[in-house]
């Protein structure tokens, strides 16, 4: 126990504040606030979910392979790579992460962008929690206060969704049941996901693209499976693979992939937690651009919100848990 701890507490601040960390940071902050707005505009509500998600999987595996063959560790890691080593570090993260995916597909059109946002910011509450489980990673008291404030952000966030579309008991329950629900329930398999994605890459020190590659398979195997007996199987049968698509289609989803690579590369060099404070910063951009695109300002709900969202970052990067020293 005392080794997991160390490993996967110890991760230098020189890494987290290198560069290329802050590179991988800016550009996961702007794909996944402009995210929530490409989807919706450009993926028809005709668009079967398991086959964006299929393609999505598609073009990380191809992303990944090139990335690793242009830097040379595509040898020499699957040189290494064993199906008992593979199963143990991406099996039960792709399978957890390929139902999350379905999950946020169905929620994209069926809430507002800002909202869906700041309600899948729970996913760092729940990051915290798995993360001191496997990883007996432990939060200073000013940080589970900063996680109670991003929670109390959320349930503001819920209240304003349901009083400004819920005049009709009907389309209240469609939003509540087609879209909070499941960003919610979302999140908590993204925390736990992303707990045993940094244990992989922390303790058990597996590459981050071979991590993309493996879990993108094992998750789109997942799916094909039940697809014989799903309502999307049934849809695919009947009207094709790409029924409903467009090329504009393609914008959301290859976005989408290329997301999924950085979230891979931000949680091995920076952890789940850190990672999820990250992505908040991505609501400012999703407040900007659903402004700019669609002329509609945050309700006063999400002003209320987000200064919460913000203060919770700042109060978390700030106070971090420190280990009291032993005597011998």
């Amino acid at each position: 126990m005392a080794i997991s701890k160390s490993q996967g507490a110890s991760i230098p601040s020189s890494e987290k504040m290198s560069p290329r960390v802050w590179l991988y940071s800016i550009l996961l902050t702007l794909q996944y606030g402009a995210q929530p707005l490409i989807s919706k505009r450009f993926i028809r509500r005709e668009v079967i979910v398991t086959s964006s998600v299929l393609t999505c999987e598609l073009v990380k595996v191809l992303s990944a392979l090139i990335l690793m063959a242009k830097d040379g560790s595509l040898k020499k890691l699957f040189s290494k790579w064993t199906l008992v080593g593979s199963l143990t570090a991406s099996g039960l993260p792709a399978a957890i992460y390929a139902l999350q995916n379905s999950l946020l597909q169905i929620s994209y059109k069926n809430l507002d962008s800002l909202t869906f946002s700041m309600l899948n910011q729970t996913k760092i509450i729940f990051t915290a929690l798995f993360t001191y489980i496997i990883l007996r990673r432990r939060q200073s008291i000013q940080q589970i206060g900063a996680l109670f404030l991003l929670i109390m952000a959320a349930v503001l966030l819920s209240i304003g969704e349901g009083s400004s579309k819920g005049s009709s008991s009907g389309n209240a329950d469609r939003i509540l049941f087609y879209g909070i629900i499941p960003v919610l329930v979302a999140s908590v398999l993204s925390g736990l996901a992303s707990a045993l994605c940094q244990w992989a890459s922390q303790v058990k020190k597996h590459s981050s693209y071979l991590m993309t590659v493996e879990m993108s398979i094992v998750g789109s195997l997942c799916l094909l499976a039940s697809i014989s007996k799903s309502p999307d199987g049934e849809a695919i049968r009947q009207h094709g693979f790409f029924y409903g698509w467009t090329p504009l289609t393609l914008i959301p989803v290859i976005s989408n992939a290329f997301g999924g690579i950085l979230v891979g590369l931000v949680t091995s060099h920076a952890g789940g937690v850190r990672k999820g404070f990250i992505i908040v910063s991505a609501l400012l951009v999703t407040a900007l651009l659903q402004f700019v695109f669609e002329g509609k300002p945050p309700s006063v709900y999400c002003l209320l919100a987000l200064p919460l969202v913000i203060s919770s970052t700042s109060i978390y990067q700030k106070y971090p848990y420190k280990e009291e020293k032993k005597a011998a």
